[in-house]
């Protein structure tokens, strides 16, 4: 369906009143069906002319005695007879204003859109007036609208849009752009930090996990100036009785793995306070590996994340780890030197009972484990993990080409460019 709506009556500039003077209208009928036939004449009380004094009236409307015979007729008593031409000239203007108006409804709607519109625009230009005052007033005279009066206008959706904000607000939104831009992701940052703490733990972890290995005991047992066993054990008796001790350690056997152990005199070989002190040592280093796969796996899933996500990442979370290792490492080999024996004591009451992981001389645990023994696997664990940390960091120095950055000049290339 078309929109048969004016122009004008869309236009938000102020409309002139209609102008209602039907004189100038023609006699074209509305509709077409209404249009007389070829052959057809005026009927009824309707002048042939625009002026109704011009057109002749037909007899039977009025009564020829309701007006005086000498208001139409000369001296004589009868009408004088106008000359052609006259009845042409007097035709005339009536023929120019049917003219003038438009043929049909749809050229006068067009007429009218002319006219809207020309009046819009000079509406328009009135607004944009230095003085800001109507150069020409829209409304026609009479209809009472003053030249300067307001005119409502609703503004357009992005009419804000060209309206520049002031300069504080424009600083601020720079700022939080360049904040945004400068601001980097909390992820990567937390798997660092992640990476960073876990790497000294799983180093720790290993280095426990080789010294509770039958290689070490051998290397133990076999050294030069290990102290032997003043109760009778032989280095080849120590290697087999240790070796059922440490693997017992790390399988899932029970406590008659050590319990049912005999001398060859047919004697328990373990009392049952020393097989109760291996069972709380082999639920502490099957916690500690446990613990340790499962930092293991953050860890993994750590330096998949960084290798991903974070240009470097990966290398400044070792980086930072390595550090941090180093600083545990001789912060505890600084408290086991000044004092091992009150260290080694302080760690047994971390993780044991009191009264439960103390023997006698010629108990088989202290024959197979003496003092020497404990001190020698505390200085490997330290060394182990001392040296991982070392070479840990050199490999993730932040040097320039790691970083990303470009080398540095030479000094002649320096001092010619300075020249």
């Amino acid at each position: 369906m078309n929109d048969e709506t004016p122009a004008r009556a869309k236009s938000a500039a102020p409309q002139p009143e209609p102008f209602l003077d039907t004189s100038g209208d023609s006699d074209e009928p509305a509709f077409s069906w209404l249009t007389p036939a070829a052959g057809d004449k005026p009927v009824g009380n309707k002048p042939s002319g625009d002026n109704p004094a011009a057109g002749d009236k037909p007899a039977g409307n009025k009564p020829s005695g309701d007006k005086p015979a000498a208001d139409k007729s000369g001296p004589g008593g009868s009408a004088p007879e106008e000359p052609d031409g006259e009845k042409a000239g007097r035709n005339l203007p009536a023929a120019g204003t049917a003219t003038a108006q438009p043929g049909s409804r749809a050229d006068r709607k067009a007429a009218e859109a002319a006219v809207g519109s020309s009046a819009a625009a000079a509406a328009g230009t009135a607004r944009t007036s230095a003085g800001g005052t109507s150069a020409a007033d829209p409304s026609p005279a009479g209809t009472g609208g003053s030249a300067g009066s307001p005119v409502f206008k609703e503004p357009l959706p992005t009419s804000a849009l060209h309206v520049r904000p002031p300069e504080e607000e424009v600083e601020r939104r720079n700022a939080q752009r360049e904040s945004a831009a400068n601001a980097k992701p909390v992820a990567p940052r937390v798997m660092q930090v992640l990476l960073a703490i876990i790497y000294p733990l799983i180093l720790l972890i290993l280095a426990v996990r080789a010294v509770t290995s039958p290689l070490f005991l051998w290397v133990e047992y076999n050294r030069p100036g290990f102290p032997g066993d003043g109760y009778g054990f032989s280095t080849d008796d120590r290697m087999t009785y240790g070796s059922y001790a440490v693997d017992y350690l790390s399988n899932w056997a029970g406590p008659r793995y050590l319990g049912d152990l005999v001398h060859r005199g047919g004697e328990k070989l373990f009392k049952d306070g020393e097989v109760s002190h291996m069972a709380d040592v082999k639920a502490v280093i099957l916690s500690t590996f446990g613990a340790g796969a499962l930092l293991l796996l953050l860890a993994l899933i750590a330096i998949l994340y960084l290798r991903r996500r974070s240009n470097g990442g990966i290398r400044r979370g070792l980086f930072a780890g390595s550090i941090i290792t180093l600083a545990l490492i001789l912060g505890l080999g600084t408290l086991a030197v000044l004092g091992w024996q009150q260290f080694f004591t302080e760690f047994h009451r971390v993780f044991f009972a009191d009264g439960s992981w103390t023997f006698s001389l010629d108990d088989t645990l202290i024959r197979l484990f003496p003092s020497q023994f404990w001190i020698d696997a505390g200085i490997v664990i330290a060394g182990l993990v001392l040296l991982a940390s070392v070479v840990t960091l050199v490999l993730t120095w932040p040097t320039r080409r790691r970083r990303g950055l470009a080398p540095k000049p030479a000094r002649a290339d320096q001092e010619q460019a300075n020249q």
